[in-house]
């Protein structure tokens, strides 16, 4: 028995028993968007208008070469016709899957409306310039924060990152210039396919999903997020 009194066996019957009606809403053709970034960009608002708590946030999943699948939260920092931007340390364990097998999902959860969007697609790093400038605009702490985290790398304790912390912060005290460290980037994911899923009520869910018309090497060009010739509107069993 647990401590709480608990038998295992209760518990899991109690999670499984967790549901949620989903009765907010529905998303049927005449009502998509004509173009995936137009459709985001109308969600995204809807979030933020709501008070989501941090409606950038993202689940970002990536793989080895050898198929080893990992996934983390990070925040969405841009998304125009290109794709959807974030930033990291390019020495972490997400930098080095991508550099190693540049392919990403992002998954969008907003459970509070009942809904989730999923893009999947080729990922490339940003240019320098672009970094450098996004880089600039972070809060102080931030920028020092970036150069003391060696990210996914194992520390003796948190007194180690905290000591370097406060090194930097030494060497750069408020106002002054922080470089850009040349291990910190940006990651540019292109998407392949967008799906915008809607919860329903029975489990009738409304999924559906934009898909570039052409891909991986056939596509000279990649499909643009603003341009509607370049996407298919396809509607996926629930």
């Amino acid at each position: 028995m647990s401590s709480s009194g608990t038998q295992p066996g209760d518990q899991a019957a109690g999670i499984a028993g967790l549901r949620v009606s989903y009765d907010t809403g529905a998303l049927d053709e005449d009502g998509l968007a004509a173009t995936p970034l137009e459709q985001f960009r109308a969600w995204f608002d809807e979030a933020v208008a709501v008070g989501l708590p941090e409606p950038n946030a993202m689940v970002a999943a990536t793989a080895s070469v050898d198929g080893q699948p990992s996934a983390r939260t990070v925040l969405l920092k841009e998304a125009d016709a290109r794709g959807f931007v974030f930033f990291t340390n390019l020495g972490s364990r997400k930098g080095t899957e991508l550099r190693d097998n540049p392919r990403a999902s992002l998954v969008f959860p907003w459970f509070a409306m009942h809904r989730q969007i999923v893009a999947v697609g080729q990922a490339e790093l940003l240019p320098r310039d672009e970094v450098a400038a996004y880089f600039g605009s972070r809060p102080h702490s931030s920028r020092l924060g970036a150069w003391a985290s060696r990210q996914s790398a194992v520390l003796e304790g948190r007194a180690d990152l905290e000591r370097r912390y406060a090194d930097l912060a030494d060497q750069h005290p408020p106002g002054s210039d922080v470089p850009v460290p040349p291990f910190w980037g940006g990651w540019l994911v292109r998407p392949d396919t967008v799906e915008f899923w809607q919860g329903r009520v029975s489990r009738l869910h409304d999924r559906l999903r934009y898909r570039a018309r052409v891909t991986g090497a056939a596509a000279s060009v990649p499909a643009r997020l603003d341009r509607a010739d370049d996407w298919v509107i396809e509607r996926l069993s629930p």
